[in-house]
């Protein structure tokens, strides 16, 4: 058993107060990342569990086990950080043996283990070059490689990806991904850009100002948001949230456009409420139809669709002081920069939250 279980877990630096009692269950064999924004306490939470920074309060629990006083070296736990950290004088082969070196372990068992690796990261004709001669993927492989030649309980993955380019982060999480499904260990991965957690985990923990915001997986994330924070946090394009009223024939936004309701939405006539809009569900509607009055302000073509940035107008074609509107459409429309479009989107589209609270309706 390689379930990890964070139970009440409380952590101040001075007057600080990082990490506000988080309970976290992450069951055997799970992909779970921790995505938040920069200071939300994921990778203070990633270090508890690997024993380089310990609670206040609370417990850390791995395989059953409660792990608070043991080192990291007890806990069988690899951690990949996001510099690789890796001996500059030593050989790729050294580097993924250096552990198991430390550790006792003769080297023929540091061999076989090296070797079996190094050729499922596809590094086996790399083994004698020193990290200067890699590439930062490459690198990024020889520091997985080190920590799977320990046979961990848990793999701890932290930001790993972020000093790569863009297209190699791509290819990069298809490996680390393969690679979990190969193993089948339990993979806690920590990352700011919730593009990484969508495509990556099999749950996902959102996390603000030290408290989790909602766990759940991708897909429970992206069509029923808790809050209005993962709401906004989750896709990219960000959901678009405006302020609205709702009334007998739909939500009046406080920018004038009038928006459907869904059927199961618990809200009153009257209450003040936030709706949500995912760019891809709203569709361009002949001009004057119901909807939302828009004029298109910048174009972004991106091949398999288009995303539009629109800004509200009044019945008389000006423009509203009220957030922009991102809309992405897949037909190859005869728009420009300039034309007023009206956006429309069906009910069972739409989110609802309430304003004060910010929670879903």
């Amino acid at each position: 058993m390689a379930a990890v279980t964070l139970e009440k877990i409380q952590k101040s630096f001075g007057a600080t107060h990082v990490i506000k009692g988080v309970d976290i269950a992450i069951g055997d064999g799970e992909f779970a990342v921790f995505v938040g924004p920069s200071g939300c306490g994921k990778s203070t939470l990633l270090r508890m569990i690997a024993g380089l920074d310990a609670p206040d309060s609370g417990t850390v629990q791995i395989g059953g086990r409660v792990v608070n006083d043991l080192p990291p070296k007890q806990r069988e736990v690899s951690m990949v950080f996001q510099t690789y950290a890796l001996y500059p004088h030593m050989t790729v082969e050294a580097n993924m043996g250096f552990g198991l070196m430390i550790s006792g372990e003769d080297k023929t068992t540091i061999g076989g283990k090296v070797s079996a690796a190094a050729k499922m990261l596809g590094l086996d004709a790399l083994l004698d070059r020193l990290p200067r001669q890699l590439s930062g993927g490459q690198r990024q492989r020889v520091a997985m490689g080190r920590a799977m030649v320990r046979d961990p309980k848990v793999f701890l993955f932290d930001e790993p990806l972020s000093n790569l380019d863009a297209k190699l982060r791509v290819q990069m999480r298809s490996e680390i991904r393969a690679l979990h499904q190969r193993l089948k260990a339990t993979s806690i991965y920590v990352t700011h850009d919730q593009i990484e957690a969508l495509t990556m985990a099999d749950r996902i923990v959102v996390l603000r100002d030290g408290r989790v915001e909602q766990i759940g997986t991708p897909v429970d994330l992206y069509d029923r948001p808790c809050n209005t924070f993962v709401a906004g946090f989750i896709g990219s394009p960000a959901m678009n949230l405006m302020s609205a009223t709702v009334g007998a024939e739909g939500a009046q936004a406080d920018f004038g456009g009038t928006i459907p309701m869904p059927e199961d939405c618990a809200a009153d006539v009257g209450q003040r409420v936030v709706l949500g809009l995912r760019p891809e569900h709203l569709q361009i509607r002949p001009e004057r139809s119901p909807g939302i009055a828009c004029r298109v302000a910048v174009i972004e073509f991106s091949g398999a669709d288009t995303l539009l940035l629109c800004e509200p107008v009044d019945r008389g074609d000006r423009s509203i002081d009220a957030p922009a509107i991102h809309a992405i459409v897949y037909d190859r429309l005869a728009v420009k920069v300039g034309d007023r479009i009206t956006l429309g989107i069906a009910p069972v589209r739409v989110h609802v939250f309430d304003e004060a609270s910010g929670q879903r309706l």
